[in-house]
Protein backbone atom coordinates (compact mmCIF):
# COMPACT_ATOMS: atom_id res chain seq x y z
CA UNK A 1 0.00 0.00 0.00
CA UNK A 2 2.80 2.46 0.86
CA UNK A 3 4.40 1.70 -2.52
CA UNK A 4 1.17 2.65 -4.28
CA UNK A 5 0.67 5.87 -2.34
CA UNK A 6 4.30 6.87 -2.98
CA UNK A 7 3.84 6.25 -6.70
CA UNK A 8 0.63 8.31 -6.68
CA UNK A 9 2.46 11.21 -5.04
CA UNK A 10 5.36 10.88 -7.49
CA UNK A 11 3.08 10.80 -10.53
CA UNK A 12 1.13 13.82 -9.33
CA UNK A 13 4.33 15.71 -8.49
CA UNK A 14 5.60 15.12 -12.04
CA UNK A 15 2.34 16.59 -13.40
CA UNK A 16 2.74 19.65 -11.17
CA UNK A 17 6.37 20.09 -12.19
CA UNK A 18 5.53 19.72 -15.90
CA UNK A 19 2.84 22.40 -15.63
CA UNK A 20 5.19 24.80 -13.89
CA UNK A 21 7.91 24.08 -16.45
CA UNK A 22 5.49 25.02 -19.24
CA UNK A 23 4.65 28.28 -17.49
CA UNK A 24 8.35 29.07 -17.03
CA UNK A 25 9.16 28.19 -20.64
CA UNK A 26 6.40 30.05 -22.41
CA UNK A 27 5.32 32.92 -20.17
CA UNK A 28 6.67 35.31 -17.61
CA UNK A 29 4.23 34.00 -15.01
CA UNK A 30 6.63 32.14 -12.71
CA UNK A 31 6.00 34.65 -9.92
CA UNK A 32 2.22 34.20 -10.09
CA UNK A 33 0.58 31.90 -7.56
CA UNK A 34 0.29 28.29 -8.72
CA UNK A 35 -3.15 28.15 -7.16
CA UNK A 36 -4.98 31.37 -6.30
CA UNK A 37 -6.21 29.86 -3.01
CA UNK A 38 -2.58 29.96 -1.76
CA UNK A 39 -1.33 33.29 -3.15
CA UNK A 40 2.00 33.10 -1.27
CA UNK A 41 3.07 29.93 -3.15
CA UNK A 42 4.64 31.04 -6.42
CA UNK A 43 4.51 28.84 -9.52
CA UNK A 44 8.31 28.49 -9.70
CA UNK A 45 8.53 27.51 -6.04
CA UNK A 46 5.74 24.98 -6.52
CA UNK A 47 7.66 23.44 -9.43
CA UNK A 48 10.87 23.11 -7.44
CA UNK A 49 9.04 21.54 -4.50
CA UNK A 50 7.14 19.19 -6.81
CA UNK A 51 10.37 18.04 -8.48
CA UNK A 52 11.90 17.23 -5.09
CA UNK A 53 8.76 15.33 -4.05
CA UNK A 54 8.81 13.42 -7.34
CA UNK A 55 12.40 12.30 -6.78
CA UNK A 56 11.77 11.06 -3.25
CA UNK A 57 8.37 9.51 -3.97
CA UNK A 58 9.34 7.69 -7.17
CA UNK A 59 12.57 6.32 -5.67
CA UNK A 60 10.66 5.16 -2.58
CA UNK A 61 7.94 3.58 -4.71
CA UNK A 62 10.44 1.70 -6.88
CA UNK A 63 12.41 0.54 -3.84
CA UNK A 64 9.25 -0.78 -2.16
CA UNK A 65 8.22 -2.48 -5.42
CA UNK A 66 11.57 -4.26 -5.67
CA UNK A 67 11.34 -5.30 -2.01
CA UNK A 68 7.81 -6.63 -2.56
CA UNK A 69 8.94 -8.71 -5.53
CA UNK A 70 11.48 -10.45 -3.30
CA UNK A 71 8.84 -11.27 -0.66
CA UNK A 72 5.97 -13.79 -0.50
CA UNK A 73 3.09 -13.39 -2.99
CA UNK A 74 0.38 -10.96 -1.96
CA UNK A 75 -3.15 -12.08 -1.22
CA UNK A 76 -5.97 -10.49 -3.22
CA UNK A 77 -7.70 -7.66 -1.36
CA UNK A 78 -11.20 -8.12 -2.83
CA UNK A 79 -13.22 -10.42 -5.11
CA UNK A 80 -12.16 -10.23 -8.76
CA UNK A 81 -15.29 -8.48 -10.11
CA UNK A 82 -15.18 -5.62 -7.62
CA UNK A 83 -11.39 -5.32 -7.98
CA UNK A 84 -11.77 -5.07 -11.75
CA UNK A 85 -14.44 -2.39 -11.45
CA UNK A 86 -12.35 -0.34 -9.02
CA UNK A 87 -9.24 -0.75 -11.18
CA UNK A 88 -11.13 0.25 -14.33
CA UNK A 89 -12.49 3.35 -12.59
CA UNK A 90 -9.07 4.25 -11.18
CA UNK A 91 -7.30 3.86 -14.53
CA UNK A 92 -9.94 5.97 -16.26
CA UNK A 93 -9.73 8.65 -13.55
CA UNK A 94 -5.93 8.76 -13.85
CA UNK A 95 -6.12 9.14 -17.64
CA UNK A 96 -8.84 11.79 -17.59
CA UNK A 97 -7.35 13.64 -14.62
CA UNK A 98 -4.02 13.81 -16.46
CA UNK A 99 -5.81 15.29 -19.47
CA UNK A 100 -7.47 17.94 -17.31
CA UNK A 101 -4.16 18.86 -15.67
CA UNK A 102 -2.42 19.14 -19.04
CA UNK A 103 -5.23 21.21 -20.53
CA UNK A 104 -5.47 23.62 -17.61
CA UNK A 105 -1.67 23.89 -17.39
CA UNK A 106 -1.50 24.80 -21.08
CA UNK A 107 -4.34 27.23 -20.46
CA UNK A 108 -2.27 28.79 -17.67
CA UNK A 109 0.60 29.20 -20.12
CA UNK A 110 -1.44 30.91 -22.81
CA UNK A 111 -3.62 33.06 -20.57
CA UNK A 112 -2.86 32.76 -16.83
CA UNK A 113 -5.56 35.25 -15.81
CA UNK A 114 -8.20 32.54 -16.45
CA UNK A 115 -6.99 30.47 -13.47
CA UNK A 116 -8.94 32.82 -11.20
CA UNK A 117 -12.09 32.68 -13.34
CA UNK A 118 -14.91 30.23 -12.73
CA UNK A 119 -14.61 27.08 -14.82
CA UNK A 120 -18.05 27.43 -16.34
CA UNK A 121 -20.65 30.14 -16.56
CA UNK A 122 -23.20 27.63 -15.22
CA UNK A 123 -21.70 27.55 -11.71
CA UNK A 124 -20.04 30.27 -9.60
CA UNK A 125 -17.44 27.77 -8.33
CA UNK A 126 -14.84 26.26 -8.91
CA UNK A 127 -12.20 28.29 -10.67
CA UNK A 128 -9.91 26.78 -13.31
CA UNK A 129 -7.05 26.84 -10.79
CA UNK A 130 -9.11 24.93 -8.24
CA UNK A 131 -10.15 22.34 -10.82
CA UNK A 132 -6.48 21.83 -11.73
CA UNK A 133 -5.68 21.10 -8.07
CA UNK A 134 -8.73 18.80 -7.77
CA UNK A 135 -7.58 16.93 -10.91
CA UNK A 136 -4.13 16.51 -9.35
CA UNK A 137 -5.73 15.02 -6.22
CA UNK A 138 -7.79 12.67 -8.40
CA UNK A 139 -4.60 11.59 -10.19
CA UNK A 140 -2.82 10.96 -6.91
CA UNK A 141 -5.62 8.74 -5.59
CA UNK A 142 -6.29 6.98 -8.90
CA UNK A 143 -2.66 6.17 -9.63
CA UNK A 144 -2.13 4.91 -6.07
CA UNK A 145 -5.22 2.66 -6.26
CA UNK A 146 -4.23 1.33 -9.70
CA UNK A 147 -0.70 0.57 -8.55
CA UNK A 148 -1.95 -1.15 -5.39
CA UNK A 149 -4.45 -3.32 -7.25
CA UNK A 150 -1.88 -4.35 -9.84
CA UNK A 151 0.67 -5.15 -7.15
CA UNK A 152 -1.73 -7.26 -5.10
CA UNK A 153 -3.03 -9.19 -8.15
CA UNK A 154 0.15 -11.22 -8.55
CA UNK A 155 2.24 -11.74 -11.69
CA UNK A 156 0.70 -10.77 -15.05
CA UNK A 157 -1.13 -13.60 -16.79
CA UNK A 158 -1.80 -15.53 -13.61
CA UNK A 159 -4.93 -15.55 -11.55
CA UNK A 160 -4.54 -14.04 -8.10
CA UNK A 161 -6.35 -17.02 -6.59
CA UNK A 162 -5.59 -20.63 -7.59
CA UNK A 163 -8.28 -23.17 -6.75
CA UNK A 164 -7.95 -26.93 -6.27
CA UNK A 165 -10.11 -27.66 -9.33
CA UNK A 166 -7.67 -25.80 -11.59
CA UNK A 167 -4.77 -27.81 -10.10
CA UNK A 168 -6.62 -31.10 -10.75
CA UNK A 169 -7.28 -30.19 -14.40
CA UNK A 170 -3.58 -29.68 -15.09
Amino acid sequence: MAESVAFGFGYTAVLIWAGTALVASFTGGEAYPYWPAIPELRTDTTGALAFAVAIVALVLSKYLQLERRNGPPAEPAAPAASRNLVQAAAESAAFLGTGVVIYLSLNAVTHPFTLRLQLTHLLPWPSEGTVRVIALAVCLAAVAVTRYLRASAGPPGQSAVVTESSDAAA
